[in-house]
């Protein structure tokens, strides 16, 4: 009799694991799941209930445990599909297939911006980072899984850049007036934060590289902001008195190149400098329609810088 009713609770508890095993989670819609390194059986399966992935925290470790799979539980960030089944869930986990965030670095961004960036996004591990040298990183697409290192990423994007800068320098115009690389990178930051019309970067180029043949200063109020800012947002328009800032980037100020670039610059915008286009222009200005209006001599200039004016004042 003793040995029926054992027989009979086992078939039951057998029956039950095999259902918790098979039961939907409530969850209505795409759902993250995130396993720190060292969580166990008991935390994930906790996890899993408050994300709304199990209907109880048990139906998971009990599966798990019944499928000798406590142990095999990979650290990730899951995105687990509404509805799925504990027994799918688990599947996913132990395969390790996470989740791949994406994040994106823009045309011209800084370092102390695209930290702030990373930073707010809270998905990083920045155990061990230091900053990377300004104009350092390729602006591009990126993919990382949550918990990743900071300075992993951050490896990568110098790595793209070092490789691109590397290889355009290799087939480099040798009448450019850049001694290095490093110095042809600089001036691309300055292109970069000059404009965003793709048609005018080979025109801005050529103006700096002209201005620097002919020992002019170049003059670019982006230079003088990064002396201020260092990177981040200046939050207001920029001043006549800002223009007299005695800083190392100050090109109305100094001659030549700042020392260092003032942001991270684009594939388009070092193709630019290495490629400028093939004018005699020395000035440029803003014309009104996100654009420029570029001049030869500075009578022409001072006409543009007239026209731009009256067109700030008018408000078209």
């Amino acid at each position: 009799m003793l040995l029926c009713l054992a027989s009979l609770v086992v078939a039951i508890s057998g029956g039950v694991i095999r259902q918790a095993a098979r039961t939907a989670g409530p969850a209505t819609d795409f759902t993250f799941l995130y396993i720190k390194p060292g969580d166990g059986l008991l935390v994930v399966a906790n996890s899993a209930y408050k994300a709304g992935l199990v209907n109880r925290a048990w139906h998971f470790s009990v599966t798990a445990t019944q499928q000798h799979l406590e142990t095999k539980l990979k650290a990730g960030e899951y995105r687990i599909q509404p509805g799925q089944r504990v027994q799918a869930l688990l599947q996913t986990i132990i395969e390790g297939k996470s989740h791949y965030r994406r994040l994106i670095v823009t045309e011209g961004v800084s370092v102390a911006q695209l930290e702030l960036q990373m930073t707010e996004a809270g998905m990083f591990n920045w155990a061990v980072y230091e900053s990377p040298e300004e104009g350092s990183l390729l602006p591009e697409t990126y993919f990382y899984t949550r918990g990743a290192a900071a300075s992993a990423s951050i490896q990568r994007m110098q790595a793209g850049m070092a490789e691109l800068l590397e290889g355009l320098w290799q087939q480099r115009d040798t009448s450019l007036p850049f001694k290095t690389k490093e110095e042809a990178l600089i001036l691309a930051s300055i292109v970069e934060k000059e404009t965003g019309v793709a048609g005018e970067r080979a025109l801005v180029a050529a103006v700096f590289v002209n201005r620097l043949n002919k020992k002019m200063r170049l003059q670019s109020d982006p230079t003088v902001v990064y002396g201020i800012t260092y990177g981040l947002s200046l939050g207001r328009p920029l001043k006549r008195k800002d223009l007299q800032e005695q800083t190392a980037y100050n090109t109305y100020r100094i001659a030549g190149l700042p020392p260092t670039p003032i942001a991270n610059p684009g594939k388009a915008a070092l193709e630019a400098v290495f490629s400028p286009a093939k004018v005699s222009y020395l000035y440029f200005v803003a014309d009104g329609t996100g654009g420029h209006a570029f001049a030869k001599t500075l009578k022409e200039h001072n006409r543009n810088v007239s026209r731009w004016r009256k067109i700030q004042t008018n408000g078209r």
